[in-house]
C-alpha cells in the first residue's frame, strides 16, 4: 500500500503530523506538497494526488486543507476519484465499505491529530463491500 499525501497551508501541520505517524507505522508514502505554511491554492495540491491515485495500483490518497471541503471538491473533479470528506472513524469506514473511496480528505483546522490517525487506520484497513454498492459506483463512473 502506498499513500500519496498533500495539503494546502491550512492542512500543513496535520500533514506533517501524519507523515511522522506514517514513518512510525512503516507506511510507504509520498509527500506531494505543500512544504510550508505559506498561502497556496488547494486545487493545485488536490490535483497532484487526484491525477495519480486512480491510475496507480494499491495507492490511496490523503488530502488536507483548512476544513477539507475545498480540497475534496477539487479532488472529485478528476475521473476515477472518489474523495470522501471524513471527520470520524465511522465515516472513514463507510466511505470505504459503501463508496470505495480512494482519497480521504480532512480539515487541518477541524480534525485533531489523534482522530486523524484513527481515520487513516480505518480508511486503509477497510475493504469495499461491493454487492449493491458496486451498482452505485458504476453509476457514479457514468456521470
Amino acid at each position: 500500500m502506498k499513500i500519496l499525501i498533500a495539503s494546502d497551508h491550512g492542512g500543513f501541520k496535520l500533514k506533517e503530523h501524519l507523515k511522522t505517524y506514517f514513518k512510525k507505522q512503516n507506511y510507504e508514502f509520498e509527500d506531494m506538497g505543500t512544504y510550508n505554511e505559506k498561502s497556496v491554492d488547494y486545487p493545485i495540491y488536490a490535483s497532484k494526488v487526484a491525477k495519480r491515485v486512480p491510475n496507480e495500483d494499491n495507492t490511496l490518497g490523503v488530502l488536507i486543507c483548512g476544513t477539507g471541503i475545498g480540497i475534496s471538491i477539487a479532488a472529485n473533479k478528476h475521473k476515477g476519484v472518489r474523495a470522501a470528506l471524513v471527520d470520524s472513524v465511522t465515516m472513514a469506514r463507510l466511505s470505504r465499505e459503501h463508496n470505495n473511496a480512494n482519497i480521504v480528505c480532512m480539515g487541518g483546522r477541524t480534525t485533531g491529530s489523534l482522530i486523524a490517525e484513527e481515520i487513516i487506520e480505518t480508511f486503509i484497513n477497510t475493504k469495499f463491500e461491493a454487492g449493491r454498492h458496486q451498482r452505485r459506483i458504476d453509476l457514479l463512473e457514468g456521470i
